[in-house]
């Protein structure tokens, strides 16, 4: 019996080859061959052949200490940690899934002892018996004829597919926010020296205009607006020193746990802190940003549903069975001549369903195309991203070569502004308004570095850049 059962299993298996599954075809992808052209795309790339999806985030970030920060969020990083519990626990579920492929094979023993009254029993005396049973069999196991199983099986597949990917994308956006929020924290601290040390030259003008004052070279205007100066530079002293510690407390949120107390020291912000990577073609994005695979294992998995939904509609075949020994007495459970069987199949075909079935269906291909739109939406979301972080990748360049040039003009007209002044030939104003243009200036090219960089993590980010490890560096997570 025991082999008969194996053989029906077999001959199930084997008669399960039906899928109701529609044939998977990749929607086209609603977005342009090649990444826009003009003059915000004007710039040359260097000769780099690595892909940014394949180029690990240590060779990209040049700076000892971020990639440091980097691994440590790597490591401790709690949304990261969710995401590598929920791929565990889709993995989970696939399983369950796909055990409901396979006969359930149990072992089961029971034992009944009955007493029937007299008024009951053909003898008219009571009667006490016993029965005992050890079996071996399946119960109620859908035989698959018609892909449902299957189907349902495929769609828990993708699911866990899907979840893998957000993972994926997870780390490239934690990796991406650590970046900025470092840079940010570096940003505010150059600006915080930049105002220090603005501050301490308005203050020795301000020590100056108060000598030539009390003497009555300079006038009570001038005395005035050197104060102005000073309070001003302190009212950005103080909203840098928030900052600072602000974008401190930002990275310590993203890194998990506390600043490495080893972090290296950073390099300066205007150092090569990043490597360029290459913009390949759209086309790419497809195969390698995480999202957009994600969304489309979101969509075979809704493509799988219809076969499930679709094989509803036919006869379902169910088997039990089981093999065994039964007998009223316990020692004679085993004895020759008190063996038991069981076969059971049983079908049922649905008839009137009030329109159930065809709903189900009817849901089924609408949740299909809605992951169709999405999937296109992803694409259109990530060519915009990659083109804005070309287009900002040329124009930065061009915007931090015009602000160094601007800078160095502005420093040019505080020194003559400041002889002149000392010399008698300009007021205090004029002096006043070098200064102020010489920190604005500076603070601004210190912004247009930090969007630079920032836009160039975006584009590493919108690239699929981000979640490879190095090897034997994968994140523990």
């Amino acid at each position: 019996m025991k082999q008969s059962l194996l053989s029906l299993a077999v001959a199930a298996t084997l008669l399960g080859g039906c899928s109701m599954i529609p044939e998977y075809q990749r929607p086209e992808a609603p977005v342009d061959a090649a990444w826009p052209e003009g003059q915000a795309y004007e710039m040359g790339t260097a000769q780099v052949t690595t892909p940014a999806a394949d180029l690990d985030w240590r060779e990209f970030f040049q700076d000892p200490a971020l990639r440091q920060l980097v691994q440590t969020a790597l490591e401790n990083n709690r949304d990261l940690r969710t995401a590598a519990l929920n791929v565990q626990a889709y993995q989970s579920l696939y399983r369950i899934q796909r055990s409901e492929l396979f006969p359930g094979i149990s072992a089961d023993g029971g034992a009944t002892r009955q007493r029937t009254p007299g008024i009951m029993s053909q003898s008219g005396q009571a009667d006490t018996s016993s029965t005992y049973s050890a079996t071996l069999g399946t119960s109620a196991w859908e035989l698959d004829f018609f892909g449902r199983l299957r189907s349902l099986n495929q769609q828990a597949l993708e699911q866990y597919f899907a979840t893998e990917q957000a993972r994926r994308s997870t780390q490239i956006s934690l990796v991406a926010s650590v970046a900025t929020a470092y840079l940010d924290w570096q940003a505010d601290q150059a600006l915080l020296k930049l105002t220090q040390e603005t501050l301490k030259t308005y203050e020795q003008s301000y020590a100056l205009t108060q000598r030539s004052f009390d003497v009555g070279v300079a006038d009570a205007l001038a005395l005035s607006q050197a104060r102005t100066a000073v309070e001003s530079a302190q009212v950005s002293l103080a909203q840098y020193t928030r900052l600072v510690a602000q974008d401190r407390n930002a990275l310590v949120q993203l890194v998990g746990t506390g600043l490495p107390a080893d972090l290296p020291t950073g390099l300066a912000l205007d150092a090569d802190l990043l490597a360029e990577v290459p913009a390949g073609l759209p086309s790419d994005l497809l195969q390698r940003r995480p999202d957009l695979l994600q969304a489309e294992h979101l969509l075979k998995g809704a493509n799988a549903n219809i076969g499930a939904a679709r094989a509803a509609f036919f006869p379902s075949v169910s088997l039990t069975a089981n093999a065994g020994s039964m007998s009223n007495e316990l020692s004679g459970l085993f004895d020759a001549g008190s063996g038991s069987w069981l076969f059971q199949p049983q079908i049922s075909l649905p008839i009137f369903t009030a329109g159930r079935l065809e709903a189900n269906l009817d849901y089924a291909e609408l949740q299909k195309d809605i992951q169709v739109a999405q999937y296109e939406k992803a694409i259109q979301v990530a060519f915009q991203e990659v083109a804005d972080g070309l287009a900002a990748r040329t124009t930065y360049q061009q915007q931090l070569g015009a602000q160094r040039a601007l800078v160095s003009t502005t420093a040019e007209y505080y020194r003559l502004a400041e002889r002149r002044y000392r010399t008698g030939v300009d007021s205090y104003l004029t002096l006043l308004d070098a200064q102020r243009q010489l920190f604005s200036a500076r603070q601004q090219l210190i912004s247009d570095r930090l969007n630079q960089l920032a836009s160039e993590v975006n584009l590493y980010k919108a690239l699929g850049g981000g979640w490879k490890e190095p090897e034997g560096k994968a994140p523990q997570a």
